[in-house]
């Protein structure tokens, strides 16, 4: 259980650096980006380690990127400004 956390709080980490990388300008401060990575990768290696009963640690470490993922996509900014119809069209 303790390297299954461990990994998962690695992964997270770089998932998030990784992210902060690639798209500097779609995601707010890197002081909340790689918390929040960290946070749901290890929720997710809990609610995965959990609903499947102490499976594999390659399984542990695939739900915890998933939740990882989809906790740092909730902070992406739109790429740009969102362009809006003329009232006339």
């Amino acid at each position: 259980m303790l390297l299954e956390a461990l990994s998962s709080a690695i992964l997270g980490l770089a998932l998030a650096w990784a992210a902060t990388r690639r798209l500097p300008h779609r995601f707010p401060a890197r002081a909340l980006v790689l918390p929040t990575g960290v946070t749901g990768a290890l929720f997710g290696a809990f609610v995965t380690h959990t609903a499947l009963e102490a499976v594999s640690l390659l399984t542990v470490l695939l739900g915890a990127a998933i939740v990882s993922v989809a906790s740092l996509s909730l902070l992406l900014r739109p790429a740009g400004r969102l362009r809006r119809r003329s009232a006339t069209a």
